[in-house]
């Protein structure tokens, strides 16, 4: 695939199926004829029970894996392979632990060779999460907010029209969480980057996203895309935004589940 530098991180989904096959010789479908179109600089969650197949399609769409069937098209071509245009951020940070926070944040630019040239960029990024005065720090000096922080910059640091998120806020505690949320809402602000993220947090998902896509469990198809026609920032005890989380965990069979109240 030859992405356009002026790519404009638009993601087209079209009939993609995902089939996994088993060593006893049966097969798994993890995902099926999923279509789904996501504009330039939308903010896009998915939603379900463990196992429907979101991180697969976050993976397909970053160009990890492949669909079985369909095909993913990021402002019409196809992808085939990983690009830096479509940066990806785990649950775990995954930070180098030899390397500083600005050495960590730098890996892709050096890789790509083009380091020399984007240092002030690196330092931008730093400011940018909050991280200014710790370059030096290495990741078991930083707490799990800090370097999720890094992590982020990592990725952003290559200037993606799009930006893969699978559950980078899920190993941390709720406060912490809660002000990721913003810094992640604050970046996407200034960057107008496509931002797709894969939560079991019904009230994240809310909180950040222009619209949630409901997937059901395995063969994980698309149930309901709710959009979240809401001002920013939003407040979590007002009557819409109660109202859409009733919404969705009714969808989810769990409108009843008080214990599932926040997370799926």
């Amino acid at each position: 695939m030859s992405i356009n530098e002026e790519a404009l991180g638009e993601i087209i989904i079209e009939g993609v199926s995902r089939i996994f096959s088993k060593q006893d010789g049966t097969s798994i479908a993890a995902l099926d004829d999923i279509n789904l179109d996501i504009k330039p600089g939308e903010f896009i969650s998915l939603v379900g029970a463990s196992g429907c197949g979101k991180s697969t399609l976050l993976r397909m769409i970053t160009g990890l894996d492949a669909p079985t069937y369909g095909k993913i098209n990021m402002d019409g071509e196809e992808i085939d392979k990983p690009h830096y245009l479509r940066g990806l951020v785990f649950q775990d940070p995954t930070l180098f632990p030899w390397l500083t926070v600005k050495e960590n944040i730098s890996v892709g630019l050096k890789a790509r060779k083009v380091l020399k040239d984007k240092d002030d960029e690196v330092e931008s990024f730093i400011k940018l999460i909050g991280l200014d005065g710790f370059q030096k720090s290495y990741p078991h000096q930083l707490s799990g907010g800090m370097a999720q922080r890094v992590s982020l910059a990592r990725a952003l640091v290559n200037e993606p029209k799009v930006l893969l998120l699978d559950e980078p806020l899920g190993a941390l505690d709720a406060f912490t969480r809660m002000n990721m949320q913003d810094e992640i809402l604050n970046i996407w602000e200034k960057k107008k980057t496509t931002m797709i993220l894969v939560t079991h947090d019904v009230d994240e998902a809310i909180y950040l996203s222009d619209r949630i896509v409901i997937m059901t469990p395995r063969p994980g198809r698309i149930q309901k895309i709710i959009n979240v026609e809401m001002g920013r920032p939003r407040n979590r005890n007002h009557p819409d935004f109660i109202r859409i989380r009733s919404n969705i965990l009714e969808t989810l069979h769990f409108a009843k589940e008080t214990t599932l109240s926040y997370y799926l």
